[in-house]
C-alpha cells in the first residue's frame, strides 16, 4: 500500500475537520454529555462526518475507528483510528488547546500518524520508519536530564473519582521531583509535544486508542521511549502510558510505582 498516498488523505481529512472546528469555535451552541464530566457537541460529531467522509471517497473499504460513531466495519486489515475533537472541554470553553487526531494502521501496527491544532496550525505527522515532521520539518525529543531538570505533561481521566489516590499520589511524585508538571488537556497534543522537545515526559492512565494512535507514533518517531509504568510495550489498548524523551525514562517508572502507598 502507498503509506505516502494514504498520508495525504489523513492530512485532507484533518484539514476538512479543522475547517468544521473553527466554524463553531467561539460560538455559543449546545453542549452534551456522554458521561458526568465526557462532554461533547455539535462540533465534534461535524468534523468526524466530514473527516470519514473524506477517507470513505478515498478508501470505502477500510474500517474506521473513531470516538464518536464507534466502528465501522471494513477490511480487517486496513484500519483509521480518529478522535475529530480531542479536547472538547477546552474547545467548550473558547481554550485553544485542542486537536485532530488520525492515525492508521496496517494489521493492528500504526503506521500513519496525524495530529493537526486547528488553532495554530501545526501539523504534526509521521510514518512508520520514516520519522516525524511538524509543518514539513524533522522534529525530535529533547536531550534534557534527569526529572529535575524536565517539564513534564499528564491528564486526568474522566472517570478520576474511581482511580483519585493513585492517581494524585503519582501526580505529587512528579511535581516534586520536575521543574514542573503541565495539564493541558489534549493527550494528542501531549504526544506531540514530547515528540517535538517541548515537554521531556507524558505520563496519563485510561485514555482511548483514539487518543494515543497518532500521537504515539509521532512521538517513537521523533525518539521517544513509549511503555505502561511497568515498562512494558505499550499499545494503544492499554490503560496507561508513559513516553519520555528516553533519558528519563527509568527515573519516570521509579516516580509512577506505587509500592509506597499506604
Amino acid at each position: 500500500m502507498d503509506l505516502e498516498h494514504a498520508k495525504r488523505i489523513g492530512i485532507a481529512a484533518a484539514y476538512k475537520g479543522q475547517g468544521v472546528l473553527l466554524s463553531h469555535y467561539g460560538r455559543v451552541f449546545k453542549v452534551n454529555k456522554k458521561g458526568a464530566f465526557d462532554l461533547i457537541t455539535e462540533a465534534d460529531t461535524g468534523s468526524e462526518k466530514r473527516i470519514i467522509a473524506t477517507i470513505e471517497k478515498a478508501f470505502p473499504d477500510h474500517t474506521i475507528l473513531s470516538e464518536e460513531s464507534g466502528l465501522n466495519k471494513g477490511t480487517a486489515d486496513h484500519k483509521w483510528i480518529v478522535d475529530p475533537l480531542d479536547g472538547t472541554t477546552n474547545f467548550a470553553h473558547q481554550l485553544g488547546l485542542f486537536s485532530i487526531s488520525i492515525a492508521f494502521s496496517l494489521s493492528g501496527d500504526t503506521v500513519i500518524g496525524v495530529v493537526l491544532s486547528p488553532v495554530t496550525g501545526e501539523l504534526f505527522t509521521a510514518v512508520k520508519g520514516k520519522g516525524a515532521k511538524l509543518n514539513g520539518r524533522p522534529i525530535k525529543v529533547s536531550n534534557s536530564q534527569p526529572v529535575s531538570e524536565s517539564l513534564l505533561v499528564t491528564g486526568f481521566p474522566y472517570d478520576l473519582i474511581d482511580c483519585f489516590n493513585p492517581l494524585m499520589t503519582r501526580f505529587s511524585k512528579c511535581l516534586k521531583a520536575s521543574q514542573g508538571v503541565r495539564r493541558l488537556g489534549s493527550a494528542a497534543m501531549d504526544l506531540c509535544f514530547v515528540a517535538c522537545g517541548r515537554f521531556d515526559g507524558f505520563w496519563e492512565q485510561n485514555l482511548k486508542p483514539w487518543d494515543t494512535a497518532a500521537g504515539e507514533l509521532i512521538a517513537r518517531e521523533a525518539g521517544a521511549i513509549i511503555t505502561d509504568f511497568s515498562n512494558k510495550p505499550f499499545d494503544i489498548y492499554k490503560n496507561e502510558i508513559l513516553a519520555t524523551n528516553g533519558k528519563i525514562h527509568k527515573e519516570m517508572l521509579s516516580l509512577l510505582e506505587l509500592k509506597d502507598l499506604a
